[in-house]
């Protein structure tokens, strides 16, 4: 993969403290080493969230914000993340990694990491053009509760539980486009042929791109993508479908045989058609 261009740089997303409802109190950020190869990097306890720049040596002026996966409880910092952020780097897209607030302590419509996301689009376009970047090809990648967090940022960026700051926030914090990679809680386990009435498709929705396995099961079956592409398709909306025959879940980005793990080479693909990989200077 393509180097990137300088050490990644770091920004917090709330300067005074991430919004909080009194009373909540969260135990220090802990981090969980893999403990065998097949086991990935956990994070959680996360308060304190985060963005992570990592810029490539070649920009074409395109970000992503990438949301790790790990059920809102933690966050799966690497093979869903950094890893995430240097393959992106290689097609000279910018990676922005979010380190949202797990675990969650609302599962209501505010829930913290969808403020954590939307203040996150906010920050980025603020500092597109000091970045290089184009504040109007600004994306969001996610895995499984990440992959349902971009889900919703992308259907519910503007519907703020917070107090909105003009110096971090926007009017409009859509994402450009939307790439969710086996999203959960689109559905449910008891109905998974059904969207959760929270997943509301409207003409305003991003380009988007799908990526699951036919065998993932609950919660996380790949008919929630299959009934996303089909509300965008009723609307006329640009939508790409992957799904895979085998991978089952949380594949990220493991190398292996099965074609699943060429998932990138597609999403890039998509990228391409697009229109997002073109070199563009950054446009304020």
């Amino acid at each position: 993969m393509a180097s990137r261009a300088a050490e990644p740089i770091t920004l917090k997303l709330w300067s005074e403290g991430a919004p909080e409802k009194p009373g909540v109190v969260i135990e220090a950020e802990k981090r969980m080493e893999p403990k065998g190869p097949t086991d990935v990097l956990r994070v959680t306890n996360v308060s304190d969230p985060t963005i992570t720049v990592f810029k490539p040596e070649k920009a074409n002026g395109t970000s992503v914000v990438v949301c790790p996966g790990g059920g809102y409880g933690i966050l799966a910092l690497e093979h869903e993340g950094t890893q995430v952020c240097e393959w992106l780097n290689s097609l000279g897209v910018t990676g922005i990694l979010l380190k949202y607030r797990v675990p969650i302590r609302n599962k209501a419509a505010g829930f913290e990491p969808l403020q954590d996301a939307q203040r996150a689009i906010g920050l980025v376009r603020h500092h597109a053009s000091e970045w290089g970047l184009n504040p109007r090809r600004i994306g969001i990648l996610g895995f499984s509760a990440g992959g349902h967090l971009a889900v919703m940022t992308a259907l519910n960026a503007n519907e703020r539980t917070y107090r909105v700051d003009p110096a971090s926030d926007v009017d409009d914090a859509t994402p450009d486009f939307l790439i969710p990679v086996y999203p959960a809680y689109l559905v449910t386990g008891a109905d998974p042929f059904t969207l959760l009435s929270t997943v509301k498709v409207t003409p305003k929705a991003p380009p988007v791109c799908l990526i699951h396995a036919h065998d993932d099961k609950g919660a996380t079956s790949p008919s929630a993508s299959v009934l996303l592409y089909l509300e965008y398709k009723k609307l006329g909306l640009p939508a790409e479908l992957h799904v895979y025959h085998t991978g089952g879940h949380g594949f990220g980005m493991r190398k292996g045989q099965n074609p699943v793990a060429a998932w990138p080479q597609r999403v890039g693909e998509w990228l391409g058609a697009m229109g997002y990989l073109e070199a563009q200077a950054s446009v304020k």
